[in-house]
């Protein structure tokens, strides 16, 4: 059942399981600049992927409901690492959350982008635990050609991935559901790709609760 078809109880109980594991502690691990430096494959893993500003490390404070859990700049390329984050008690059931290097990086050198993805790629190849991967676009400008080749290399990888479009605040509501379906109709044909894509706003808010129930039910 996709989550825009869930009744009215299903919906209640899918925003409170999400509301629920995000009431959990959440704790920087880790920043990993090789495959050697990742945390045992031993909890479920999601990780968020996205341009260079797109608002990732606002949505990962605003998700977790800490202002400081991930460093937010303006400075493109700021995280240049796999950042590891875990969600929930370490002893029981928790979740490894990945803040992934940005790209469209504007003033970083080609060698230091060719590092960074050749690390993204070696990390989608060999994380058997990993769920999904949460590709941030910003809702302003839609998919640009860097998004694209991400989404073709989580294709390649056999990754499952879903498009959340931030900054939704900024955009219209009259078209905001026109950007929705422009964008699904974008991916239809990228195997890997989530169907629905889903909107958020950290300033507001919006749709944190259904990107949290999105992220439960993958635990």
């Amino acid at each position: 059942m996709l989550e825009n078809e869930k009744t009215e109880q299903e919906q209640a109980a899918f925003i409170e399981r999400g509301r629920l594991l995000f009431r959990s502690a959440c704790e920087f691990l880790l920043g990993a600049a090789s495959l050697s430096q990742l945390p045992e494959p031993n909890a479920t893993e999601i990780a968020f992927a996205g341009r260079s500003n797109v608002g990732k490390s606002s949505l990962l404070n605003a998700l977790t409901g800490r202002n400081n859990l991930a460093r937010t700049s303006n400075t493109p390329g700021r995280t240049q690492q796999l950042n590891f984050f875990f969600l929930g008690d370490r002893k029981k059931d928790g979740l490894y959350i990945v803040d992934l290097p940005g790209y469209g990086y504007a003033k970083v050198s080609r060698s230091l982008v060719n590092e960074w993805v050749k690390l993204m790629r070696e990390y989608l190849r060999g994380r058997p635990n990993l769920r999904r991967v949460f590709v941030l676009v910003d809702g302003r400008h839609g998919l640009k050609d860097s998004d694209k080749e991400l989404m073709l290399m989580l294709d390649e990888t056999a990754v499952s991935y879903q498009i959340v479009l931030t900054k939704i605040d900024k955009v219209k509501i009259a078209e905001q559901k026109k950007l929705v379906e422009k964008t699904q109709k974008a991916i239809v044909k990228n195997i890997a790709a989530h169907p629905i894509v889903l909107m958020t706003s950290s300033v507001k808010g919006y749709g944190l609760d259904e990107l949290r129930g999105v992220i439960a039910d993958l635990v």
